[in-house]
């Protein structure tokens, strides 16, 4: 059934801002955590030790939800969206910078100091982290969203599960390959975790799409039963990046 058979170009839904607000958060959040700390468990692929930026743990969660919004809402809403996150990240590097430049109490500069500041959230406003961040997020979430909905005109909607993995598959590749390639070439990380960091955010992330399956179909499935909609994409006109 088409966007235009539930007309739903004026409607409004329950649960579509949830969704926003909860997905705005998450690549906030991610973005401070993959600043603060890269974690190491320990574990080796071979040659290649299987460290990561903490914001992986996080950042999956993004690719669920903008999975769900596309499936259900539709590749307008969800690059509507999209749009909203980026703006959102651009806001809080300015949040970070301006706290940044700020003159520190001496307490503070003697208990924790500047110097720690930087070292830790000072990343959330460097151009470095920014500029790859972005990068990343701009090209992986446009790559997921687009293949999901064109999956799902291909498929007549059938086998959701082939198009959360897959889409996933391309879009976390193309996010994770431009992140860590854009931040390293400005010296966020160093040439040496390259690999490391490369190999390690896309096993975890695409293991963590997979892994949810089952919770992403039952949220789908209620979504698109409460809020009386499912969306397909017929217009491919409508599936660009402006």
């Amino acid at each position: 059934m088409s966007e235009e058979k539930h007309n739903t170009q004026s409607k409004s839904f329950k649960y579509l801002d949830i969704l926003m607000t909860i997905y705005v958060l998450v690549l906030v959040l991610s973005n401070i955590a993959s600043s603060a700390k890269i974690i190491d468990w320990g574990i080796s692929l071979g040659p290649i030790p299987l460290s990561f930026d903490a914001g992986t743990l996080l950042f999956p969660i993004s690719y669920v939800i903008g999975d769900v919004m596309t499936e259900v809402y539709g590749f307008k809403r969800s690059r509507r969206i999209i749009w909203i996150g980026f703006g959102a990240l651009i806001f809080s590097a300015i949040v970070f910078w301006f706290v940044q430049i700020l003159p520190g109490e001496a307490t503070w500069e003697s208990t924790v100091g500047q110097e720690i500041y930087d070292q830790v959230l000072g990343g959330m406003s460097s151009g470095g982290i920014i500029i790859a961040s972005l990068a990343g997020y701009l090209a992986g979430s446009f790559s997921n969203a687009i293949l999901m909905s064109l999956m799902k005109v291909m498929t007549k909607g059938k086998l959701l599960w082939t198009r959360t993995i897959g889409s996933t598959i391309v879009g976390e590749a193309v996010d994770t390959f431009t992140f860590i390639a854009v931040a390293t070439a400005l010296g966020v990380f160093p040439l040496s975790l390259f690999w490391s960091l490369t190999v390690t955010n896309y096993i975890f992330k695409v293991l963590i799409e997979a892994s949810v399956t089952p919770l992403t179909y039952w949220v789908v499935n209620t979504l698109k039963r409460n809020e009386g909609i499912d969306t397909f994409d017929n217009d491919l006109h409508s599936i660009k990046l402006p």
